[in-house]
C-alpha cells in the first residue's frame, strides 16, 4: 500500500491564516502540489501588496491574477502584507517567452529588510536564457546573512515553462525545507546541528518579482537583457500561503515562536514513497548545478552534503559542480564500444 501524500497539520490554537490568490490557469495540465486542495482562495488586496515597479504590475480577472512586466524603466514586484514563521507557499507561474537572456523571475521568501547583515532567504530563481535554450530554474537557501556559503541547486525543467502556468511550491518547517515543481519535491534540506544559523530561522515575507540580472543570470554575465524584446511578462495565479502570521513589530525568534505555538514550527510532513521515487528522479535527470559537488569553490563539502535522500552520485557532477554528460567514444574495429563514466 502506498504511503500517506503530504500533509501539513496546524494547531488551532496557532494564529494561523490561509491567504490564496487563486486562478486556475485554463487548460493547464500541471497538477498543483497536495497541500493546495481545498485552500480558500482570496484576492489581490486582501493578502499582498505592491513593492514597486509602478504601472509594471497588472491585476487580471478581478485580482485573481497578477501579472509583472519588465521593460526600459523598472522591473516589478508584490509582497505578502504579513509576515510569517514557517508554512506552506506556492505559486502557479507562467515564465516570460521568447528572448528572455538576463531577465530573473522570482519568487521567495525574505526578511532582508529588517536583518540587513542577518537575513534568511529561501528562492526559487528563474534564469532566462537565449531564444532556443531552456529557462534554468535555481533554488537557494541562506540563513542568518550566510550569504558566503550559497546554497544553490539549478535545474533543467522537463517542460517549457513559457506554455503555460506550474505550480512552484516551499515547504519550510522547524526541521526541514522543501522545493516542489508541480506535485514533484525535487529538494530536500534537513535541518543538522552542523548547519547552526545557516539554517533559517527567523519571520520571513513571501515576495515575487520580475528583474533585470544582465550582470549574472545567463551565462555568468555573457548575455545581457535585449530590450528589442521588451516587455517581458510574468503571471502568477494560485498565489497560496499556508502559515503563521507574526506581529510584524516584534520578529525575534522566541517571540514568533511563542506566538505561533510548538505545533506549527514542526509542521507533521509525510512525503509518500511515490513522491520520494519522483524526486529521486527529477534531480538526477534535472539537476545541472550542485554546490555540494563543487569542489573549486568548496574544497571541503558544506556539512550538510555528506548524507541524505536527494544526495547525488559525484561522478554526475564535474569540479565546478556542473553536470557533466554522458559521451560515446569511438571504438577500435574488433573491440567494444566503451562509455565515460560521467552523467
Amino acid at each position: 500500500m502506498a504511503s500517506p501524500p503530504l500533509l501539513l497539520l496546524l494547531p488551532m490554537h496557532a494564529l494561523a491564516v490561509v491567504l490564496v490568490l487563486a486562478l486556475s490557469a485554463r487548460g493547464a495540465e500541471a497538477r498543483p502540489p497536495p497541500p493546495l486542495h481545498g485552500v480558500r482562495p482570496l484576492a489581490f488586496d486582501e493578502g499582498y501588496t505592491q513593492i514597486f515597479g509602478s504601472a509594471n504590475l497588472a491585476l487580471l480577472r478581478d485580482g485573481r491574477r497578477v501579472r509583472l512586466t519588465l521593460d526600459e524603466s523598472t522591473g516589478a514586484g508584490f509582497a505578502s502584507q504579513d509576515v510569517f514563521l514557517h508554512g506552506f507557499f506556492s505559486a502557479a507561474i507562467k515564465l516570460p517567452a521568447d528572448y528572455a537572456a538576463g531577465v530573473v523571475v522570482a519568487f521567495y521568501l525574505s526578511n532582508g529588510d529588517v536583518y540587513e547583515k542577518t537575513h534568511d532567504e529561501l528562492d526559487f530563481e528563474f534564469l532566462g536564457n537565449v531564444r532556443g535554450r531552456e529557462w534554468r530554474v535555481q533554488t537557494n537557501v541562506y540563513g542568518n546573512g550566510s550569504t558566503h556559503a550559497g546554497r544553490e541547486e539549478r535545474y533543467d525543467l522537463p517542460f517549457d515553462p513559457t506554455d503555460d502556468f506550474h505550480h512552484y511550491s516551499i515547504l519550510w518547517t522547524n526541521d526541514r525545507i522543501i522545493f516542489y515543481v508541480d506535485e514533484t519535491p525535487i529538494r530536500e534540506v534537513v535541518r543538522t546541528s552542523a548547519m547552526g544559523a545557516a539554517f533559517p530561522s527567523k519571520p520571513m515575507s513571501l515576495y515575487a518579482t520580475i528583474w533585470d540580472g544582465s550582470s549574472w543570470a545567463t551565462l555568468g554575465g555573457r548575455y545581457r537583457v535585449n530590450y528589442k524584446y521588451a516587455p517581458f511578462v510574468a503571471e502568477f495565479a494560485d498565489l497560496a500561503i499556508q502559515g503563521c502570521a507574526v506581529d510584524p513589530t516584534d520578529l525575534s525568534s522566541a517571540s514568533a515562536a511563542a506566538s505561533c505555538g510548538a505545533g506549527l514550527g514542526a509542521l507533521a510532513v509525510s512525503v509518500s514513497a511515490e513522491q520520494l521515487a519522483a524526486m529521486a528522479a527529477f534531480r538526477r535527470a534535472h539537476t545541472s548545478y550542485s554546490y555540494c559537488h563543487d569542489r573549486r569553490r568548496y574544497p571541503v563539502a558544506l556539512s550538510e552534503c555528506g548524507s541524505g535522500k536527494g544526495l547525488l552520485p559525484s561522478r554526475m557532477f564535474g569540479p565546478d559542480g556542473m553536470k557533466q554528460h554522458r559521451r560515446h567514444r569511438a571504438a577500435p574495429r574488433g573491440h567494444r564500444g566503451a562509455q565515460d563514466d560521467v552523467m
